[in-house]
């Protein structure tokens, strides 16, 4: 009874060790109360993990959104100019071409060979100057023939004038006829004296011919002859063709609408007249009106003018095109802004204005004449000093804040200083 007792007492103790027999006949201990309790507890945790995490995604996403804090905006850059107000000269634009005081084309007068060129092509030569030498040896015989004629009517006058006293001399003795016919003579041979020296005359200037000179002063082209070429004056090629650029002229046009004011400003005295390079950046020379054309235009409602200039230092070439500047008068006192400032829309022009806390408006203008780079204000709400936009106005609103870097620099190097 004791022994049963104590087997079965073994057979329900927990910490007793339970093995199992395999199918390959290995004992192996079985699972027993103990393991299957920390596996539901493993379990137990990995629930927990994921309703946790669940917890907290759902919390996460549902979370409410902060909403940014707004940037204070910032200043479109641009540039800025200033409204002036002072003297004003009313200046008209134009575009003209340069044309030469005198253009001649150097042609012969005779027919021979050249022999001498005397001059370079491009080279400034004066009135009188030897160009070219034509062989003067069949002119200088003309001459030679022309004086021999001459010498023997002279010859002749004189017997015929001895004849004629004579005649007169015998008085009755001497018929009416012969003293006639001898004073006719003696006539006869006086004019052919006289044709003889025509003839000397002619003959020289023919020679004189030979030696092609420079009839005005001015510059060589290029050179259409050479030595040993033969020339005739009925010949349509020019030896050589110069042109006057001291003074020279500048024809330029203007608007029909300013006539009156160039004819006034031309009664007064001299208008001043400023040649430019054709993009107007470089100042060329400094001249005068001279007249304005007798008629208008009336295809293009255009005056023609012409000016004329020193021209010096030859910076004017005839052809070349420029821009002219004209002043016609002085306003005394005239209200401008800087060209780039106008702006053009849909209504008409403005410019943007900045105020005192660099916030910019709109300002509709009516503008005039531009000079120097500044354009006159007719009408419109501006002040002098008052602050306008030259550059930059494409990212520019009416009532955009605007700030100029360059004059934030500016402030900073005076500062420095």
């Amino acid at each position: 009874m004791l022994n049963e007792d104590v087997r079965e007492r073994d057979t329900f103790r927990s910490d007793a060790p339970v093995t199992r027999t395999d199918d390959d006949g290995v004992h192996r201990p079985a699972p027993g109360p103990a393991s299957r309790r920390s596996g539901a507890a493993g379990l137990g945790l990995l629930l927990l993990a994921i309703t946790g995490g669940a917890a907290y995604g759902y919390t996460y996403l549902n979370r409410p959104v902060a909403k940014p804090v707004a940037a204070a905006p910032l200043p479109v850059p641009v540039t800025l100019g200033t409204v002036e107000q002072g003297p004003f000269a009313l200046v008209s634009n134009g575009l003209g071409t340069v044309q030469a005081y005198n253009t001649v084309q150097v042609r012969t007068r005779v027919d021979g060979e050249i022999q001498q060129v005397a001059f370079r092509e491009g080279q400034t030569v004066h009135k009188d100057d030897v160009l070219v030498q034509i062989d003067p040896r069949p002119y200088q015989a003309a001459l030679a023939q022309a004086k021999a004629k001459k010498e023997q009517d002279t010859a002749n006058l004189g017997n015929a004038k001895a004849d004629l006293v004579r005649y007169t001399g015998l008085g009755a003795y001497a018929s009416r006829q012969q003293t006639e016919t001898q004073t006719a003579l003696v006539a006869q041979l006086t004019a052919q004296v006289a044709s003889d020296q025509a003839a000397i005359d002619n003959a020289t200037t023919q020679l004189g011919y030979a030696t092609v000179r420079a009839p005005i002063d001015g510059v060589t082209g290029f050179r259409q002859v050479d030595i040993g070429n033969i020339v005739n004056a009925a010949g349509q090629t020019p030896i050589v063709t110069i042109t006057q650029v001291e003074p020279i002229f500048v024809v330029f046009t203007a608007p029909e609408d300013q006539l009156p004011a160039i004819a006034a400003a031309l009664r007064k005295g001299d208008v001043p007249v400023e040649a430019w390079s054709s993009d107007g950046l470089t100042k060329l020379a400094d001249g005068k009106l001279a007249l304005f054309n007798n008629q208008v235009d009336t295809a293009t409602g255009t005056i023609r003018l012409k000016a004329v200039f020193e021209n010096k230092i030859h910076a004017l070439w005839p052809g070349l095109s420029v821009s002219t500047k004209m002043r016609v008068g002085t306003v005394a006192v005239a209200m401008t802004v800087p060209d780039n400032a106008i702006q053009h829309g849909p209504d008409g022009l403005f410019v943007f204005s900045v105020d005192d806390g660099n916030h910019a408006h709109q300002r509709a203008l009516k503008a005039g004449r531009s000079d120097s780079g500044r354009t006159r204000i007719l009408s419109g709400d501006l002040q002098p000093g008052e602050r306008v936009i030259v550059a930059g106005q494409y990212k520019v609103q009416d009532g955009s804040l605007v700030g100029d870097p360059h004059a934030a620099h500016t402030a900073q190097a005076e500062a420095v200083r």
